[in-house]
């Protein structure tokens, strides 16, 4: 038997290239679209982590979203706050900053992780990225992982 291939893609950038600007801090700061493939058997639903491994400092959190339902297969377009459960990224608020590079940094990678998970998670809105991979330890069934750039 095969193993369970889950991936995930967006209609506005593909694996490794640029971000467009209408979804960074430059442009409209739209969450761009997403989409994946059918998770494994027994999940129960999924989590979203987008965040930057190459900001100053430290890895900066763009959008924590979880509880999205198990029969999902994307995320449209200027996801709302209001819209799934989120929690609050490195802007300090909740829902999504789109990637906002120092300028002259050179491009930054910015990272979309889906997880499949065997459990809804009993996390509050606004909760942090500690408290988010706190609650998924031990449930997570496969992960999905799409990386655009981005600059200024």
């Amino acid at each position: 038997m095969l193993p369970v291939v889950f991936e995930l893609s967006s209609t506005a950038f593909t694996q490794g290239a640029t971000i467009p600007a209408r979804h960074g801090c430059t442009g409209d700061d739209l969450s761009p679209p997403l989409a994946w493939t059918a998770p494994p058997d027994g999940t129960a639903s999924f989590a979203l982590v987008v965040d930057d491994p190459d900001a100053p400092r430290r890895t900066w959190q763009h959008w924590l979203v979880w509880n999205i339902p198990p029969t999902s297969r994307q995320l449209g377009e200027a996801l709302g706050a209001d819209q799934h459960v989120q929690g609050t990224n490195d802007f300090k608020k909740v829902g999504y900053g789109g990637p906002c590079p120092p300028p002259g940094h050179g491009a930054h990678r910015y990272f979309f992780r889906l997880y499949a998970l065997d459990v809804m998670l009993g996390l509050p809105a606004g909760a942090s990225r500690a408290e988010l991979d706190a609650a998924m330890k031990g449930h997570v069934l496969a992960s999905a992982e799409l990386m655009g750039k981005s600059w200024r």
